[in-house]
């Protein structure tokens, strides 16, 4: 009996669907949701979650960024590390590329910090616009990033490449803003954060269609 329920669910499931949504749905019963390929593997051949690669990431961000929102490029630094992290991809400690930072702030190109680190890769993210807040208001909500996304390469020698680059546009929630009354700002903030590594992240892990569904308010 145990096993004939969830047979009459699918039946019961695929008699209201028809044409396109009845493969679809189909296919969903079968294997789960449809899983997108991180963009990074695509364009590259490479993976990430390899056994023998090692991540640094590191964020920049200009001046007038860092005056309204101090911080934000080690608070960037540390939830895009955990999120590849989370998804079997080795990184290295945050608190380590903040730690070469700080000891070498004359450094010039992103793979001197794999360099240093002893790391296979570097993704750098190079802020060039982030905000909370929706355009022309500061009574709403809205988290608003842009920049580039890069992956250095480093080889044997410690000599380093860019492989792959990507913009980064992004906005949450992403249906609407939300009132300021609702939540508070550093509320408001971890909770971007965490959407913005996903975001970052989902290039070189695989995610799945529907994902975006909890971001739309």
């Amino acid at each position: 009996m145990r096993f004939r329920l969830p047979l009459l669910l699918a039946g019961l499931l695929l008699t209201t669907a028809t044409g396109c949504n009845y493969v679809i749905l189909l296919g969903y019963l079968i294997g789960g949701p449809p899983s997108i390929t991180p963009d990074y593997e695509a364009l590259t051949g490479k993976s990430m979650t390899d056994h023998d690669v090692v991540v640094a990431v590191a964020c920049f961000a200009p001046k007038d960024v860092l005056y309204n929102f101090a911080h934000v490029d080690r608070e960037v630094t540390k939830h895009v590390s955990y999120r590849l992290h989370q998804h079997k991809i080795k990184t290295i400690n945050p608190d380590l590329v903040q730690q070469w930072l700080d000891e070498n702030p004359n450094w010039d190109e992103a793979d001197e910090i794999g360099r240093g680190l002893g790391a296979t890769y570097v993704v750098y993210v190079d802020l060039t616009d982030f905000t909370l807040y929706e355009e022309n208001s500061h009574e709403l909500y809205r988290g608003r990033s842009e920049g580039v996304v890069t992956v250095y390469e480093l080889d044997e020698d410690g000599n380093g490449e860019p492989i792959y680059s990507k913009d980064l546009v992004s906005r949450y929630p992403l249906a609407a803003p939300r009132d300021t009354s609702q939540i508070s700002r550093p509320q408001f903030q971890m909770e971007y954060m965490s959407r913005l590594s996903e975001e970052i992240g989902r290039l070189f892990y695989e995610h799945f269609n529907g994902d975006d569904i909890s971001a739309a308010t």
